[in-house]
């Protein structure tokens, strides 16, 4: 059993790391293009049928660049299609989701006290989810309101709303978070693999064949690409907000998802409108920055949101531990509810070493983890996983008390 937990972990290890390198090779070549396309420029002397031109240097040598918006007269003999950077992202990012949440479900994609769900519920809600979003969003840019760029981009993020507030209703706050970026990752590479390359190849044909090409195709995989590109910078940040539980397990944890897809778009369009040359809109980093403001506020659960007291009332055992410094309350929170994962030897089974090499067994340690214990699982639900161990909310409100004023009031 312990060589199995072993290999698991180094199996989950080796996705995320295979997840990481395919992104990379596809934001980087996406990123390039939509720079190049936005810089290209109209000169006389171009070819029939080029749209504009780029010359560039990289790497100690010049590259000149020509666009074409259907083709060219002739056919190369060799044409590369960026289309595999997009599919192996998407399969790495499924093969690390069903690794890391299908086959851990109970710690890290169910949390009871959301939605009681067996693991297999939970599995299929989660492949359901991802299918039934690229449908419905497929049948919105064919019905007649995709005819409206911008319209059709308004009412796709009222639908990715919808499923932030749905995800936080059925998973952990982890998990939830995770899934609003497969979500929108699995919009991102089908509209690769079902429309980009479709389109491009039903092109190509044509004029290999002698026929004048529809330009209809090129128009519909720009708007799918223009989605694309907004799209990708909150993927990013929802693939790294499982290290950050202040943005994914707070109570208003949907909102600063809504928000982080508005500072997505703030930021593509400083990059766009600089890349076309039509000026810097500094405008959009204060406006990001503001956004950024209120998530980290969001955060913290204000009582003028919610009309509670940020810091519920103690018992008064637990007030009077806090007020003489006294240890013994905490550590039997700690020591009950994270201690069975968080050890030298975890009794939780498919765990064969503490998380991040995080104990805490001793006073010492929960003393050295103070800052971790109040953030992961006092500031935050992160801590214990979809809440496992049943730590209750006084327990989580006793921590924060703890920490603010025997440990940070020092």
């Amino acid at each position: 059993m312990y060589e199995y937990a072993i290999a698991w972990e180094w199996l989950s290890f080796a996705v995320r790391w295979l997840h990481v390198i395919t992104a990379i090779a596809w934001i980087g070549s996406s990123f390039y293009f939509i720079a190049l396309d936005l810089g290209l420029v109209k000169r006389p002397g171009l070819p029939v049928g080029a749209y504009g031109e780029e010359w560039q240097v990289h790497g100690g040598g010049f590259y000149h660049i020509q666009k074409y918006l259907v083709a060219p007269a002739s056919m190369p003999e060799h044409l590369t299609w960026f289309k595999w950077e997009s599919y192996a992202t998407w399969l790495s990012g499924f093969a690390m989701l069903a690794v890391v949440y299908y086959g851990g479900a109970d710690l890290f994609l169910i949390d009871r006290s959301v939605l009681e769900l067996a693991p297999w519920q939970a599995i299929c809600l989660s492949l359901a989810s991802l299918a039934i979003g690229w449908i419905l969003y497929d049948l919105l840019c064919k019905s007649p309101l995709g005819k409206n760029t911008w319209g059709l981009m308004a009412l796709l993020y009222i639908v990715l709303i919808a499923m932030a507030w749905g995800y936080t209703q059925i998973f952990t706050g982890r998990a939830a978070f995770l899934h609003l970026g497969a979500f929108t990752a699995t919009i991102m590479s089908a509209n690769v693999f079902f429309i980009i390359i479709p389109n491009q190849k039903i092109v190509v044909a044509d004029l290999i064949a002698g026929r004048t090409p529809d330009p209809k195709y090129g128009v519909i995989a720009k708007q799918r690409s223009l989605h694309n590109n907004y799209l990708t910078l909150p993927v990013i940040f929802f693939m790294l907000s499982n290290h950050y539980p202040l943005a994914f397990a707070t109570q208003f944890n949907w909102i600063i998802a809504a928000l982080v897809f508005l500072m997505g778009v703030t930021i593509r369009h400083w990059f766009n409108t600089t890349h076309a040359r039509k000026g810097q809109p500094t405008w959009t980093w204060l406006v990001t920055v503001v956004i950024f403001i209120v998530i980290m506020w969001l955060s913290t659960v204000p009582k003028v949101l919610t009309g509670e007291e940020e810091q519920a009332s103690l018992s008064p055992r637990q007030q009077t531990f806090v007020e003489n410094g006294h240890f013994e309350a905490v550590r039997d929170v700690v020591q009950g509810r994270c201690s069975m994962c968080h050890a030298a030897e975890p009794v939780w089974e498919g765990i064969a070493r503490a998380p991040k090499n995080v104990k805490l067994e001793t006073d010492g340690e929960i003393a050295a983890h103070a800052h971790e214990i109040y953030i992961q699982a006092g500031r935050s639900h992160a801590m214990p996983p979809g809440n496992i161990t049943e730590i209750s909310p006084e327990e989580r409100k006793l921590l924060v008390a703890w920490y603010e004023t025997t440990v940070e009031g020092k």
